[in-house]
């Protein structure tokens, strides 16, 4: 099973084998990457060794991590984490410009989640039972379906896209009314 570092290492010893270059830097730590950068599907249990910041979008999905430490502090794309172990979302980055998906996970808490997500922030599938870390604003849609909420409180106070909180695991059904008293909806909401 390789980890991220192996990975980076392999693909930059491509580059420089392809641009007939000599040496191999034994160490390699990237600190930024201007486009996209993807490491899904490949077994990481770790995100050590991940650039520091991502111009475009990071896709660390369907992998075996249980904690997002090491991911990039800022994300100017899409944040991909589904189909993870998470339980929590600490060390996510504290800034996404696109898109935050998190859902299919075993994510118990949305702490540590960005505090402002500028497309939409996907939570569903998970097994929360509170609201409370997810974002303040949302550009996009937030959903947050099939989880064991109990109650709506944290959800963020500005969604500009749809809301969606149907079909809890417990049974709980929300209404409309219950997401207007804590978000500020401008697209529809599905209970």
């Amino acid at each position: 099973m390789k980890n991220l570092k192996q990975i980076i290492k392999e693909e930059y010893k491509k580059i420089l084998q392809e641009q007939n270059q000599s040496g191999f830097i034994k160490t390699l730590r990237i600190r930024k990457v201007h486009g996209n950068f993807g490491c899904a599907a490949n077994n990481l249990t770790s995100l050590e060794g991940a650039p520091t910041s991502v111009g475009g979008n990071f896709s660390c999905h369907e992998n075996n991590l249980a904690s997002l430490e090491g991911a990039p502090s800022s994300v100017g794309g899409d944040f991909d984490c589904f189909l993870n172990k998470l339980t929590s979302l600490e060390g996510a980055p504290s800034s996404v410009g696109g898109d935050f998906y998190c859902n299919n996970n075993k994510l118990t808490s949305l702490e540590g989640a960005t505090n402002s997500v500028g497309g939409g922030f996907y939570c569903y599938k998970n097994n929360l039972t509170s609201l409370v870390g997810a974002p303040s604003s949302v550009g996009g849609s937030f959903s947050c379906y099939s989880n064991n909420l109990t109650s709506l409180e944290g959800a963020p106070s500005s969604v500009g896209g749809d809301f969606y909180c149907q079909r809890q695991k417990n049974g709980i059904e929300f209404t409309e009314k219950d997401v207007r008293k804590v978000s500020n909806v401008k697209g529809r909401i599905s209970t």
